[in-house]
């Protein structure tokens, strides 16, 4: 095809001095293109051009040509009117009408796209038909007939053009025809211009002028003429691209400075040719407007011209710079491939869950986990801490907020989630941006069509509004979308990813147009509602490759590269950031394909209304780009193949040199990212001045081989990073931001988990989805960290002194046993009660939080730099000296990964890091000659780096690693050694001390002395357990004293730092504190493990008495002349003490004393104490034998430290917990271990007043751990010692400490706040019994035999043998138990009826009067006490004939409990007004019929009976429900229904989706298994599910769990008046497999513990755990519709001593009460009534008499069984007369000053003052019981008396008379 190139005109129009001109200044710079031309006549040598003169129609695909030029920033277009063609006869009378509205239809074009008409009257060439009648210009009569033409052109087309030119081309006057010498037509010719100008002012605000083609024609005429005729002048220049001098010289002569950009020309589009060249008009304002004229020409071909010709090595040359100050760096991740909690909390399923369901991605991977960033926001904020970015990218599930896609479905718990995650980000100085859409549509909008559906744009919107409005106080920056193309292209294109549509001819051009159209709806919402008040700005994240020409030297190459960009970016760039249309280049091609495909339509594109483009237009404050890899493109003929390339006629390919990754779509090509920058600002950014943001950058590796160190993906961020630098710092470009793609591993959509793109490693295969810092994470946090390439200017960094609080006195010494003997007389007489109350506060501002290492167990390098060998590497390397030969030769590799080190200390955000200095390190032979400066320069980038993270450096000089060459010396038995070190203290003050201003000098002396040298057990292995270690120890304190004093007298002054020893101690607890020798003997061990270092550095200078008294006797009876324990000078005791500036103590376990007498041989430190310790055996073990978790002895370790030694502060320098090398990185146990110790340590500071001033928990990370090497772990961090990265992962403990850190403590949570207020005033309150638990009277008046009546009787069913025979013997006392009742002030009173009291063999065959007239007497009495009974028919004591024939397994059981509830139904419901059909059915089923633990005690087919025993409880409750309902409600106006307990659960690690679905799982097949039927018609479907599949892949045949036909779900549900709940206790859940085993345990697949901070009870299985309360009561109203709730029982046991002060009783009714007034006050809980379990102690079923439930004792010494109150009735009163809990800052309430008791007091009333009538005297309830126990033994003697005398008498007696047969 021939191309033709028409010249370029250039209209100057000069507007100075116009008159009457209306147009604004921006009007006066315009950009003129046009004309059209007629089809060029094909065959003949040359084109004809004429201009297009409606002699036929307007030619196809004019309309796209013209916006291609409106988006080029083309302003007006030429439009030359034929005189000829429109008045053919020259009278305006006689148009032609056709040419007339072919004009309009033209001009009308021009205006919809947004250019304006430049109409050109005529030329200056007469027409022909008009010169033959009236000749030329100078013909007065044709200047009338072309006035009279304008006046007609002005009234047809006047009101679609204001910009006017009369004639045009004037020069050729001069040339016309003319005969020579005739007069000049030119005043003609402005007379007619004069005249038309202000014919046309007279109708139109318009401008008018005429046109010059050579501009020396203005010599003709004045040019003020000119002026005075017209608005501007025209003109009209036929220039020549190659003579730009030229042309400037002519522009000169007009005193009008310009310049030229580039002569281009455009392809024929369809039949039409057309001039493509630029029609350039300035103003007199020309000069300023040089810019804008200069950029505008072909933005590919500029960048390519720029950058095109560069070599190799020019385009690759590194720049080492820095970013711009303020700079934000970021990583991101996006909602779908990170959150997993697919259908958590209510959120909608997506299109990529619809996708990975469906099987579509790689292995049938889903993202239903994922990471599981949903239940993981703070393992997500510390991996951002650690990176130390400024800005994180993340992405909103649409879904997640509205399931639906629509408002009237929004999720609060999904919107509470991004709030979680965006107040995460902000605590921790992170920039949070928000895209709003990230290809995880709604599936329910997909349904209705998706992105092709035009309604979405409204959903869109107001999902936008809503997010805007939620988080936008927070949220500054958005992106509505990001990669919308890969949406258009791969979700709607290709079909490739979700929701797999393959459509790239309609619906991927339609999600486009909806996707931009919603973009900009989006962003004016933000604009008119949010930006004034929240500031933020709005944008877009555009994806793009790079486009280059395959073959440079071809022009259709570089037009096709520019088309590859056109239709990847500009499709969405242009109409948001050009003009608000697609880009012309796009609308032409198309218009192209759809003509030459007529039979296959490749593309259809949509059309923006004049509307929507001028809403799309500008809808951006800055452009997003997602780039990630380059292409080489060529141009070829796509033929009619739908799609970009085919479209587009253009290939891609990819440079076989260019680095691979693991998708085949991205290379590594990062020059292309600078170019791409470059063409963006140019083509898009050249009028609308907004930054760019780079909102993606990355590649992804392969799932397998070394996932961690990723040097790929470091040179791949390098070189991309740089080349962002590039274009900032050489280009000048506005770039922004940096993001890389991405935080972690993901799920990437069609690719699964196959290719990983992130910067943190994700173990997809762990349930607990561990996040492990990659090689590139590390680069990162480095490239942030000096803010690009520059070279970094390390700052200088000072340590803040710390001032010295006090200077420690001589204290006096310690006595034997020592005065802090007043610890044990303080905290050895708790309660496990008051021992384990949880307390809540804050430590005080400026609290040390820090951690702890060593430096022989991270550093390694034990050889590296020069380093010398230590005692610790001598012991290690030799075979069998630690398990599997383990040692330190790398350990974590610190030495070498320092910054990976910085990065866990930056992610926990501690204050204080404390680590030790390797003597061999700094001085490889310990002496100062041996100088190494590396291992110097290493400590000085470890501290550098502490301090340039704001973390205080606590050093200890000595942590055990003595250089080798010191040791062969003698060690620490030569004195010598004293100061060796004090020279190498000196050093490290003076090279360090101006950062360091905490030192230690030495860590657990006491270890040294003794497992060093008394042991042998750790190097220098020496074994000399008599005398080694107290000589030892007194080198060491010599030389800590004398490297003190140097500090003091060198240093202090000018550095202002502490110094002081870290010296551990266990706690001692005497055996028993009521033995004095107990209380010494404890004292001792102290005084021998802490005192031995602290007592001479804290009190005197010298040794504790009890140790100088205990060595020295036992030296004397061994013979020796004096004693083994050295002793100080006066002068050394003068020196010694006070030399220490604080307390440092490691703790980590408590240990009991006892006294001993040990020997004397051989001689021995341990021998020496005189006492044996053992474990403390209540508490929790942990990896390490004899080191139990007892975190009491902290506090009182503490206390002890602050009597013993003067009220010191104190800084806790190590505590912690191991675990086995099976733990990784889910350490619950840790977790357990900090939250109890740290919190006792608080107690320590808030309530004893201990000066506790810091906290190190050890350790940072796992490491080589002494004797036991790596077997165990202390680390908040996992090291995976088997890979050479030693890669460290944050484990749970490491985000627990952090919040205990960020929180400075312990907040008092909500959970623990009371909340004052009261219960509806019709509220039940009211306590409760069962039938065999207190009636006795087994065999009374013919009561039958029941389940537990056998149980009981069977051995070794109930403990102790107890059995209920005669239990409370509440069957002869109903009179006591109304008393007791009514001094509870009770309203009403649970009780359960004996089936077998009422119906002996369970049928009505035989009613047993006896027993129902007991039921009767109870019932009388409680209704005249004004209290409502409450009654339960069946509380798990079934008739034993009933058993015999298969209980409840037999279905002939549901009509036989229907018949038995119709008679206790005809009997009492006329005075009854509250039943409950059976209790706990869970008991009954699962611990009777599974377990074996209760009556029945069957449990050989765990698998099935409990099931069906289940089916039948449902069944014959729905039996006897319906029997009241349809036979008795109208008539009794009762209430029925059925009581079902349940404990809450929550996931052992709140982290963990697995421990999270476990939670669930143990709820549901609790309370679940039996309400769910009752309230929502049949089994949970999780229930249904899981014994299914469980019971098929079993190899069964149907699932072990009956079905419900259709009819008795219908019976079933419904049937309830109210929600019957039993509730005690919490538990914590945590997955476990049982493989193929078939039960209960095995299907609900989980195992539960409990919080070790939960308060004990009586019954093992019941912690004190209020909050769950209000937690399953939510639960039962959000599952179950928020039925009516009575709490049918609720309490606490005790076993063990009596005690009738039951303040744990009392602490839990109050505790549990008020969480159930916060769900029916702030939840709105529908609940009705209170019980309490329960109204008396009692026989609690298979535990007998041992666990107490009861707020009032019964004395089952005593055969009456007297009632006697405990404390908590009092409380439990109190609460019930209050109907709350008043506030007390409304003064004081009536309630509080109860009325006295107007009713008889019970049988054995507790006196007023707490005492007890016994043996005729008044005494305390604790004397009583003393009295009880002491008279029971007595008795048990005098018994014993009287046998052993009997049996003497008669044996006397006996004998006499074998004596008196003798005879």
């Amino acid at each position: 095809m021939k191309y033709l190139l028409w010249f370029a005109f250039l209209y100057v129009f000069c507007t100075d001095g116009c008159r009457g001109s209306e147009v604004n200044e921006q009007e006066d710079f315009m950009l003129v293109a046009g004309p059209l031309i007629k089809q060029p006549v094909r065959g003949s040598g040359n084109a004809v051009n004429d201009a297009f003169d409606c002699s036929h129609p307007i030619p196809p695909g004019s309309r796209q040509y013209f916006e291609y030029l409106q988006s080029r920033g083309v302003t007006h277009f030429n439009v030359p009117l034929s005189w000829v063609q429109l008045l053919p006869t020259g009278l305006s009378s006689e148009p032609q009408q056709a040419v007339v509205s072919c004009y309009q239809t033209l001009l009308k074009q021009l205006l919809e796209v947004g250019l304006q008409p430049l109409v050109v009257l005529h030329g200056s060439t007469v027409p022909e038909v008009l010169r033959l009648r009236y000749g030329g210009w100078e013909s007065q009569e044709l200047v009338k007939m072309f006035q009279q033409y304008a006046q007609f052109a002005f009234q047809e087309f006047g009101s679609l053009a204001h910009l006017w030119v009369t004639l045009s081309d004037l020069d050729d006057v001069r040339h016309d025809g003319q005969p020579a010498g005739a007069p000049s037509p030119l005043q003609n010719i402005l007379k007619v211009n004069n005249n038309i100008h202000q014919l046309y002012h007279q109708q139109f605000p318009g401008r008018v002028c005429f046109s010059l083609r050579d501009m020396s024609v203005i010599t003709y005429c004045p040019v003020s003429i000119y002026f005075e005729q017209m608005d501007f002048l025209s003109v009209h220049i036929v220039y020549d691209c190659a003579s730009a001098s030229n042309f400037a010289q002519e522009l000169s002569s007009l005193k009008v400075t310009v310049g030229l950009g580039e002569c281009e020309y455009i392809d024929k589009v369809g039949s039409m040719y057309v001039y493509n060249v630029l029609f350039i008009f300035f103003n007199s304002h020309g000069v300023s407007e040089y810019n804008r004229i200069a950029e505008f020409r072909n933005s590919y071909q500029n960048v390519w011209n720029k950058f095109g010709t560069q070599t190799t090595t020019e385009r690759d040359r590194f720049l080492n710079e820095s970013f711009p100050s303020g700079f934000q760096w970021a990583t991101s991740s996006e909602s779908f491939k990170v959150e997993g909690g697919w259908l958590e909390d209510g959120k909608g399923q997506t299109i990529w869950d619809r996708f990975g369901h469906g099987g579509l991605a790689f292995a049938n991977q889903t993202a239903d986990l994922a990471c599981d960033s949903y239940h993981k926001v703070d393992y997500d904020v510390y991996l951002l801490r650690g990176l130390q970015i400024n800005t994180y990218q993340f992405s909103i599930s649409w879904a997640r907020i509205f399931p639906s896609g629509h408002r009237g479905s929004h999720s609060e718990k999904g919107a509470l989630y991004y709030d979680k995650l965006i107040n995460a980000l902000i605590e921790s100085g992170i920039h949070p941006v928000v895209t709003l859409y990230h290809w995880d549509l709604p599936q329910a909008l997909q349904d209705y069509g998706g992105w092709t559906n035009a309604s979405i744009v409204e959903a869109f919107k107001d999902y936008s509004d809503f997010c805007f409005s939620r988080f936008g106080d927070r949220v500054k920056t958005w992106n509505t979308f990001s990669s919308p193309w890969v949406v258009s292209h791969a979700g709607y294109g290709t079909g490739e990813h979700a929701p797999g549509i393959k459509d790239y001819v309609v619906a991927s051009y339609q999600v486009t147009h909806n996707m931009i159209k919603s973009h900009a709806e989006a962003w004016h919402v933000y604009n008119d509602k949010y930006r004034k008040t929240q500031g933020g700005k709005v944008g877009i994240a555009l994806n793009s490759d790079w486009a280059e020409p395959m073959n440079p030297s071809r022009p259709e190459d570089i037009a096709a590269a520019d088309r590859y960009l056109q239709f990847m970016l500009g499709w969405f760039a242009h109409p948001i950031f050009v003009d608000g249309d697609y880009p012309a280049t796009l609308k032409t091609q198309i218009e192209q394909k759809r003509n030459k495909c007529p039979l296959s339509e490749p593309a259809r594109l949509p059309v923006f209304t004049p509307d929507e483009s001028k809403r799309i237009h500008g809808t951006a404050d800055f452009l997003g780009l997602n780039h990630y890899t380059s292409r080489l493109v060529n141009n070829s003929e796509g033929g009619c193949t739908p799609g970009p390339q085919g479209v587009g006629d253009f290939q891609a390919h990819v440079d076989p040199s260019w680095s691979s990754t693991a998708s085949d779509w991205i290379y590594s090509a990062p020059w292309g990212l600078r170019r791409l920058l470059n063409f963006i600002s140019t083509e898009y950014l050249n009028v609308t001045k907004v930054p760019i943001h780079i909102t993606g950058n990355g590649m992804p590796t392969e799932y397998s081989g070394d996932t961690i160190n990723d040097s790929h993906r470091i040179e791949y961020m390098k070189s991309y990073i740089n080349e962002a630098l590039k274009a900032i710092f050489l280009d000048g470009l506005h770039v922004q931001r940096f993001t890389v793609q991405s935080l972690m591993d993901g799920f990437e959509g069609k690719q699964g988990y196959s290719q990983r793109f992130g910067l943190h490693h994700v173990n997809f295969e762990d349930a607990d989805r561990p996040r492990t810092p990659k090689q590139s994470a590390y680069f990162y946090s480095q490239v942030i960290k000096q803010n690009g390439f520059g070279l970094h200017k390390g700052g200088v960094f000072k340590g803040s002194e710390m001032q010295l609080s006090r200077r420690l006195t001589t204290l006096s010494p310690s006595e034997v046993p020592s005065r802090s003997k007043v610890v044990w007389e303080t905290f050895s007489h708790q309660s496990k009660f008051q021992r384990k109350v949880y307390h809540y506060g804050t430590f005080p501002e400026g609290f040390s939080w820090g951690v702890s290492s060593s430096a022989y167990q991270i550093e390694g390098g034990w050889n590296a730099d020069g380093k010398g060998p230590s005692v610790w590497d001598t012991f290690t390397q030799k075979p069998g000296s630690i398990p599997a030969n383990a040692n330190g030769d790398v350990a974590c590799d610190s030495y070498h990964r320092l910054e990976e080190d910085f990065y866990m200390l930056r992610a926990l955000k501690v204050k204080s890091y404390r680590f030790s200095l390797s003597w061999s390190r700094i001085f490889p032979d310990g002496r100062r000659t041996s100088l190494n400066q590396k291992g110097v320069d290493y400590y000085n980038r470890l501290i550098d780096g502490l301090k340039a993270n704001n973390i205080t450096p606590m050093v200890t000089l000595y942590h055990w690693d003595l250089p080798q060459a010191l040791q062969n010396l003698g060690g620490w038995d030569n004195a010598e050694m004293i100061n060796i070190f004090n020279d190498f203290c000196d050093f490290c003050f003076a090279t360090f001390g101006d950062r360091v201003k905490f030192w230690m000098t030495f860590n657990q002396p006491q270890t040294i002395a003794w497992s060093g040298y008394g042991l042998g057990q750790i190097p220098p292995n020496v074994k000399n357990p008599g005398t080694a270690p107290y000589k030892v120890a007194h080198n060491l304190i010599k030389a800590h004293a004398k490297a003190y004093h140097t500090y003091d007298d060198k240093y202090r002054k000018l550095q202002g730092g502490l110094v002081s020893i870290a010296l551990n101690s266990d706690w001692i607890e005497p055996k028993d504190v009521n033995v004095p020798r107990e209380v010494v003997a404890a004292d001792r061990a102290l005084q021998f493990q802490l005192g031995w270092f602290a007592h001479p550095i804290f009190k005197n200078g010298d040794y504790p008495d009890a140790m100088k008294w205990q060595v020295g006797n036992k030296s004397e009876l061994q013979g020796l002349p004096e004693t083994r324990l050295p002793s100080f000078t006066e002068e050394e005791k003068n020196f010694i003490k006070g030399t220490a500036d604080m307390f440092c103590i490691n703790h980590y376990t408590t240990k009991i004393a006892q006294h001993a007498t040990l020997r004397l041989t051989p001689q021995s430190y341990e021998y020496d104490l005189d006492l044996s310790v053992a474990e403390e055996g209540d508490s929790p073990t942990t990896a390490i034998s004899n080191q139990r978790a007892v975190a009491w002895g902290l506090r009182r370790l503490l206390n002890w430290i602050k009597e013993e030694y003067g009220d010191p502060e104190i800084y806790i320098t190590e505590n912690g917990v191991a675990t086995d090398i099976k733990t990784t990185w889910d350490d619950s146990a840790r977790v357990f271990y900090y939250k109890t110790y740290i919190d006792e340590a608080f107690k320590a500071y808030d309530l004893d007043g201990v000066k506790v001033k810091g906290y190190m928990a050890t350790s940072l990370m796992d490491s080589f751990e002494w004797l036991n090497g790596y077997k165990v772990g202390f680390g908040l961090h996992h090291v995976d010692f088997t890979n050479p990265n030693r890669p460290r992962t944050p484990k749970y403990s490491a985000h627990f400490y952090y919040q205990i850190m960020k929180d400075n403590g312990f907040p008092t949570p909500d959970d623990e706040k009371q909340l004052h207020g009261h219960f509806r005033k019709d509220f039940i309150w009211s306590t409760a019994t069962a039938s065999y638990q207190i009636e006795g009277g087994w065999r009374a008046d013919g009561k039958g035999l029941s389940i537990w009546d056998k149980f009981a009787h069977t051995p070794l069913r109930v403990f102790n043998d107890d059995n209920g025979d005669i239990a409370c013997n509440s069957y002869h006392k109903v009179e006591e138990d109304v008393a007791i009742l009514k001094q509870l002030k009770v309203t009403h009173y649970r009780f359960s009826i004996s089936w077998p009291r009422v119906l002996p063999d369970g049928t009505t065959k035989h009613i047993n009067e006896a027993g129902l007239n007991y039921y009767h007497r109870l019932v009388d009495a409680l209704l005249a006490a004004n209290i409502q009974p409450h009654i339960t028919l069946y509380h798990w004591d079934l008739p034993q004939a009933l058993q015999d024939i298969g209980g409840w397994e037999n279905d002939t059981i549901i009509f036989k409990f229907r018949d038995y509830a119709d008679l206790i139904f005809s009997r009492l419901g006329h005075k009854v007004k509250f039943w409950i059909t059976i209790n706990e059915p869970y008991n009954v089923a699962n611990v009777g019929h599974g377990y074996g633990a209760a009556a029945p005690g069957i449990s050989f087919r765990p698998g099935t009976l409990p099931y069906i025993v289940g089916h039948s409880l449902l069944k014959a409750h729905a039996e006897a429900w319906h029997l009241y309902n349809d036979k008795y409600r109208a008539k009794q106006k009762g209430i029925i229904s059925i009581t079902i307990n349940s404990d809450w659960s929550e996931p052992r690690n709140p982290y963990k989706q697995e421990d999270i679905d476990a939670a669930k799982r143990v709820v549901q097949f609790y309370i679940g298994w039996f309400a769910h039927p009752v309230f929502n018609g049949d089994y949970s479907n999780m229930m249904k599910t899981i014994i299914r599949e469980r019971s098929l892949a079993a190899g069964l045949s149907k699932s072990r769990l009956p079905e419900f036909t259709p009819e008795e779900i219908k019976r079933i549900k419904g049937t309830y008046d109210y929600f019957g709940f039993n509730h005690y206790t919490t538990v914590l859940a945590f997955p476990v497999d049982y493989g193929k085993l078939q039960h209960y345990d095995a299907d609900r697949g989980a195992g539960t513990i409990a919080d070790r901070t939960w308060l004990d009870s009586g019954s093992s299985w019941l912690k004190v755990s209020p909050f769950g309360f209000r937690r399953i009561l939510n639960f039962i109203k959000e599952e179950y519709g928020n039925p009516p709730i009575i709490i049918t029982e609720n309490g606490m046991s005790e076993r063990g001593p009596i005690d009738l002060n039951d303040t744990h009783r009392s602490y839990y009714y109050e505790k549990y009460i008020n969480q159930v007034l916060k769900a029916y006050l702030l939840d709105n809980v529908d609940i009705r009534g209170y019980t309490a379990w329960s109204l008396m102690d009692n026989l609690e079923w298979a535990t007998g008499f041992s666990e107490r439930f009861g707020l009032f004792y019964v004395n089952h010494s005593d055969p009456k069984l007297p009632r006697v109150a405990k404390t908590s009735v009092t409380r439990y009163s109190t609460i019930i007369t209050c109907n709350g809990f008043p506030d007390p800052a409304l003064g004081p309430h009536e309630c509080l000053n109860p009325v006295p008791e107007g009713t008889s007091a019970p049988v054995t009333p507790l006196p007023s003052d707490n005492t007890v009538s016994f043996l005729g005297m008044n005494l305390s309830t604790s004397d009583a019981a003393t009295g009880l126990n002491t008279t029971f033994a007595l008795m048990i003697v005098a018994v014993f008396g009287a046998i052993c005398s009997s049996y003497f008498f008669f044996k006397t007696r006996k004998d006499s008379r074998k004596e008196m047969f003798k005879l």
